[in-house]
């Protein structure tokens, strides 16, 4: 796993909470298992036998990645504070397993012929508990410092919608397709196998602030922060979701996060 030093920022404390890398297994055994509570137990995803007997979402990309942890100090230290994760896979970590996890959903070649370093985001969860803006804001600043280290130019990952009927998600869709789609340099598509089309309504019927407002708030951060679209959503029957290809410029975050909390951040080079 990725726990050198040099992976890291050091970590970022408000009050009681504070976000980092994970530095050993147990964390990120910690993540994964707050992974399957969140996604098994809450959301509906259907486990097999393997992930169902050991209570962890986890996959063979969780040992090329770096996880970002959201920690609360009164609940104890290292794995007994892990209340929040994201999954965090550089170009050389995905180069060391073949691709990125989203690969398996989406063509992701025009992100790929970007110049400078990608990032993937995904596995994000937080404790219903921690469900809050304080929490929210730490996660992202925990980004956005590990994305001014590493100098990363491009971010992206597989978003998820939540349910798999089509007819209900037939609004959110058509408004992301209406107002978000990447422009076609940045505009990943969804593999032909998979590919359920994401423009599904008349766009003049879907009132745009109503849609916006009730796509889920990990979306909407991407979208304030200037995110795009892929062409095309994906059905994830495992999960219980519906999915699209999110494609960020990390120019915004960096600005709007890592300028206000440089000072309180360590090991920045």
């Amino acid at each position: 796993m990725s726990h050198d030093a040099a992976t890291g920022f050091g970590e970022l404390r408000i009050g009681n909470l504070g976000v980092r890398i994970a530095v050993d297994a147990a964390e990120v055994e910690a993540a994964q298992a707050l992974r399957y509570r969140i996604f098994y137990g809450e959301m509906g995803a259907h486990p097999d036998a393997v992930t169902a007997a050991a209570e962890r979402d986890c996959d063979a990309f969780d040992d090329v990645a770096d996880h970002l942890l959201v920690l609360d100090y009164d609940r104890g230290e290292g794995a007994d504070a892990v209340v929040g994760t994201y999954r965090l896979i550089r170009r050389a970590a995905a180069e060391r397993i073949g691709g990125f996890y989203s690969a398996s959903e989406y063509d992701i070649g025009p992100l790929l012929a970007q110049p400078g370093n990608v990032l993937e985001l995904g596995r994000s969860c937080v404790d219903a508990r921690y469900r809050n803006r304080a929490a929210m804001q730490l996660l992202w600043s925990g980004i956005a410092a590990y994305i001014s280290k590493h100098q990363i130019a491009l971010m992206f990952g597989c978003a998820s919608l939540p349910g798999t009927d089509l007819d209900r998600l037939a609004a959110p869709l058509t408004y992301l397709h209406a107002h978000h789609l990447a422009p076609p340099e940045l505009r990943p598509r969804a593999i032909p196998d998979r590919y359920v089309a994401m423009d599904r309504l008349d766009p003049a019927a879907v009132d745009p602030r109503a849609a916006l407002a009730d796509l889920p708030p990990l979306m909407k951060g991407y979208l304030r922060l200037g995110g795009f679209v892929g062409e095309g959503a994906v059905i994830d029957s495992q999960f219980n979701t519906t999915d699209v290809c999110v494609v960020v410029k990390t120019e915004l975050v960096t600005e709007k996060y890592s300028r206000h909390y440089e000072r309180k951040i360590g090991g920045r080079d």
